[in-house]
């Protein structure tokens, strides 16, 4: 695994990764090690299945808390103070429209803290790896994993 890797994300970004890591460390870690002492007393720890169950839930607790604490380590703060502000970059959020359709609305974050059902899409996203660097007025068309998609910039905000 390369721990050089950084983490583009927005100083937001960061913060939400800081309070989840805290979170995890202060509540749900004492949670699990307080089930896992509750299983451990029903004896026989083999046929124990609340015991299992608790210590599997640990393993990937303690593995986000690694994830977390690296993604936080290499975080790269974005700062788009070197671009045109209609210029789509990392951080800015974008508006399309595709054809006819309905404008689309998206802000390009690191993968870090992508949520598309919030509207954050991924930097390493076809589509946000199609739009990074075009501008408002742009028509654009991409490789998609369903097929190429043209689209005009409407907005960068």
């Amino acid at each position: 695994m390369a721990e050089d890797k950084m983490y583009p994300m927005t100083e937001e970004g960061k913060e939400k990764l800081q309070a989840e890591l805290e979170d995890l460390k202060t509540v749900q870690r004492p949670k699990v090690i307080e089930r896992i002492k509750i299983a451990r007393s029903y004896g026989d720890l083999s046929e124990n299945s609340e015991y299992e169950s608790a210590k599997d839930e640990q393993s990937m607790l303690e593995t986000r808390i690694s994830t977390v604490e690296r993604m936080i380590q290499y975080a790269q703060i974005i700062d788009n103070e070197g671009t045109d502000k209609d210029e789509i970059s990392v951080g800015k959020k974008v508006t399309f429209q595709e054809g006819d359709d309905d404008p689309e609305e998206y802000t390009i974050v690191g993968a870090a803290e992508a949520d598309p059902m919030a509207g954050k899409i991924s930097n390493d996203s076809p589509i946000a790896k199609g739009l990074l660097g075009h501008r408002v007025g742009e028509n654009v068309t991409f490789p998609t994993p369903g097929g190429d998609m043209t689209v005009k910039v409407l907005a960068v905000d």
